[in-house]
């Protein structure tokens, strides 16, 4: 079923040869045909998030039959549905996980990974939500087993991953400490809640975790960093302290004990969103809807909002997010 009249090409962002920012182009696409548990979606705006800048860097590339285009997830009107999507989901405005596709006039979504958009809350908000709350919450609250008076440690605290764990964290009583790069970000990071934020540039984290946690340390880590973070954070953890990986930004190789591993009985897991199925990702979403979106729904679950862009100068919001400035999420307006 149509909403409204649609025509056959949009306007998206794309590029001819994977660099930098500056290859990012506007550019016209065919507008998707949304599958049979598909719904498309007219995007009012879309997040920007770091695996965008590893697919434009060629680095990351889209999982077998996912959009080409860049843009993990957006905010916008169901405005047509495939044969099997719920007849109600026509004409809501929703957020949404993608596949890919999300920098473009419209996207087509499996209608499970679509979470409804609360009436008066913020458009530009709602994209910014997705990505990093699906992120967290599977990693977090799911891998790591996260719960209530537990203290974490979450590398990059000013980050979208980072300031959506400071609020989750906030929200289910757990205590979290974050890294930043600079007194400028720790003080932003403790301004948006977290309970303490190391600078890891003048600080010795480790160190600094022994200290806040009186000697017996975290019992969960979120590490997006990787390489010769990995033994350190390990040095971090409490006994049956669970480590959770889920980038490797700074090496994918690290050395560790394995019988400091089995002494403490810690548990090292990780995971990737993007290639998991369909069907987990709608699990994941149904999970979001019954522990998370009532506090979405009463106005206490809001993104750290940085810097809107126009869909156009795409090129100037990756730039900004690779220059490593940015609080919180990069949004583009398409609508």
């Amino acid at each position: 079923m149509t909403l409204q009249v649609i025509t056959k090409e949009m306007r998206a962002i794309g590029f001819e040869a994977p660099g930098g920012p500056d290859v990012l182009i506007a550019t016209s696409a065919p507008i998707p045909v949304p599958k049979a548990d598909e719904v498309l979606i007219r995007v009012h705006a879309a997040g920007v998030n770091r695996p965008d800048a590893l697919q434009r860097a060629g680095k990351y590339p889209p999982p077998p039959g996912a959009s080409p285009l860049l843009g993990l997830e957006v905010s916008g009107e169901v405005v047509q549905l495939g044969a099997e999507a719920e007849q109600s989901l026509l004409g809501q405005k929703v957020c949404a996980l993608c596949n890919g596709g999300g920098y473009a006039d419209y996207v087509a979504v499996p209608a499970g990974q679509c979470l409804p958009v609360p009436d008066g809350y913020d458009m530009i908000e709602a994209a910014a939500l997705p990505e990093t709350l699906f992120t967290v919450w599977t990693n977090l609250f799911e891998r790591a087993y996260t719960v209530e008076d537990d203290t974490v440690l979450v590398h990059g605290g000013t980050s979208g991953i980072g300031t959506m764990a400071i609020r989750l964290c906030n929200l289910f009583g757990v205590k979290i400490i974050v890294t930043c790069g600079s007194d400028e970000k720790c003080a932003q990071a403790l301004e948006w809640g977290a309970d303490h934020a190391i600078n890891y540039r003048t600080q010795d984290y480790v160190e600094a975790v022994r200290a806040i946690t009186h000697g017996r340390g975290c019992q969960a880590i979120l590490d997006m960093v990787g390489g010769d973070y990995l033994p350190r954070n390990l040095q971090c953890l409490d006994i049956e302290g669970r480590h959770v990986s889920i980038a490797v930004l700074g090496g994918s190789r690290a050395q560790i004990s394995i019988p400091d591993i089995m002494a403490r009985r810690l548990t090292l897991t990780g995971s990737t969103l993007r290639p998991r199925s369909n069907t987990f990702k709608a699990l994941v979403a149904d999970e979001i809807a019954q522990h998370v979106w009532p506090f979405v729904e009463q106005g206490k679950l809001r993104p750290a909002m940085d810097r809107v862009f126009a869909l156009e100068d795409a090129a100037s919001a990756h730039a900004r997010m690779e220059a490593g400035e940015h609080f919180g999420k990069i949004v583009l307006k398409v609508a």
